[in-house]
């Protein structure tokens, strides 16, 4: 099998987790070795089943996925590559691989996670914009969810003031959910990228969206909460993002309103209040720089040599003209003069 059946087939075979990949893949050094042994050490302690379906993969449980996959636009990112997004590698079961329509890339930009009700007021969806706008032209991308309600609103907002945005699904990448949003997903498409941990085909069952938000904040330097009630589902993405240590920010509103108590509690609990865009651009700054001098790592790393990345490209380091430019920019702004 080549690179990518290999990663496709790891990913529909019940019984393996990250753990368990992770020690296939540091035992026998890269994804196809997995498939090309008679007997598995007992110290990886790898299911009888399991060990069957590795030493006969059935092609057939990935045609779907692999058609997906020669469609244009459309790539796989796993996590043995050395562009696999850093911060999302550091939490404690990221996903081994990442099914993208859109542009891969941006998942290394500095991103914000804005979570919040799906039925939001009119100054909650006010609010939502006027944040998500203003930060997006200052070169945040805006990760979320694309529910209704505040996620929508996150994703336009940004993609109105010409920045990126990126919608991390809970469905396979062929299934809109919801279904009004398909016009929303194809712009973000374009603007942006589309992301599941999910396989072709998945639908939009219940259990899949708590693990689709535990990638929302992984990706991200930081969560801003626009709307929560106490029993919203939007603490659950909170609580994931105190649990990797990253900041959680929260927009208060009136004592009397009940769409954000769940924003209040949060603030009792160290959420930052903020008011303005300015305010979560200072407190993600530090995060944001020790993010891109991580990156220019890798990339200097990558530079002279190739890495698999989409279907079967490889991409080469910049030419050193490039490369000497670059070695003076960050994610932060630099002067042109400089």
């Amino acid at each position: 099998m080549d690179y990518n059946q290999a990663w496709l087939m790891l990913t529909r075979i019940n019984g393996l987790g990250f753990s368990r990949i992770s020690s296939l893949l540091h035992h026998f050094k890269n994804v196809e070795n997995i498939f090309n042994q008679s007997i598995y050490p007992s110290h990886l302690n790898i299911p009888k089943a399991v060990q069957v379906m590795l030493n006969n993969p059935n092609l057939d449980l990935i045609r779907l996925d692999l058609d997906w996959l020669d469609q244009q636009n459309n790539s796989l990112l796993a996590i043995d590559n050395d562009l696999y997004p850093p911060l999302l590698k550091k939490t404690e079961s990221p996903p081994p691989l990442l099914f993208i329509t859109g542009n891969p890339d941006v998942l290394l930009f500095p991103q914000l996670a804005v979570v919040g009700s799906r039925n939001a007021s009119a100054i909650g969806l006010k609010n939502t914009h006027s944040f998500c706008y203003d930060l997006a032209q200052k070169g945040m991308t805006i990760t979320s969810g694309m529910a209704l309600g505040v996620d929508g609103k996150a994703h336009n907002a940004a993609i109105s003031a010409g920045g990126t945005t990126i919608a991390v699904m809970g469905t396979g990448l062929d299934v809109v959910y919801p279904a009004k949003h398909k016009e929303l997903a194809h712009n973000i498409a374009k603007n942006g990228a589309l992301v599941s941990e999910f396989p072709i085909g998945t639908k939009p069952n219940a259990h899949n969206f708590p693990r689709r938000n535990r990638i929302i904040c992984g990706l991200s330097l930081g969560t801003l909460v626009i709307e929560a009630g106490l029993q919203s589902g939007t603490l659950i993405t909170a609580r994931q993002t105190m649990e990797i240590n990253r900041p959680v920010m929260a927009i208060p509103g009136s004592i009397h309103s009940p769409t954000v108590k769940g924003c209040h509690l949060l603030i009792k609990q160290g959420a930052k209040l903020v008011e303005s865009a300015d305010e979560i651009l200072e407190e993600l700054t530090p995060l944001a720089q020790s993010l891109s001098l991580e990156i220019k790592e890798k990339l200097s790393l990558l530079d002279n040599k190739t890495v698999k990345s989409k279907k079967n490209p490889y991409i080469k380091g910049a030419n050193k003209e490039h490369q000497s430019i670059l070695e003076y920019i960050m994610f932060e702004a630099t002067p042109i003069d400089e």
